[in-house]
């Protein structure tokens, strides 16, 4: 029972071992990250989606609803 168990369970390391040591020697997880112009380009994305977003919420027909909205909770609430 005890030398089963064991044999399955070098079994299991030694499986996970060769799965590891193929992905080191291929470099799947050589090209983790960002570099530094991808880094540019998020950072250019984020603030042009800021901008836009901005601009949505400072328009007058979005601060209507959101000001109608909280007045409605605050009526429900109180």
């Amino acid at each position: 029972m005890i030398s089963s168990t064991m044999g399955r369970v070098r079994r299991f390391l030694s499986r996970r071992l060769r799965v590891r040591w193929a992905l080191l020697i291929t470099g799947a997880h050589r090209d983790r990250g960002m570099s530094t112009a991808e880094y540019a380009v998020g950072t250019i994305a984020a603030c042009a989606f800021a901008a836009l977003l901005f601009k949505v919420v400072t328009s007058s027909e979005v601060q209507q609803m959101i000001s109608g909205l909280i007045n409605r909770a605050l009526n429900v609430a109180g």
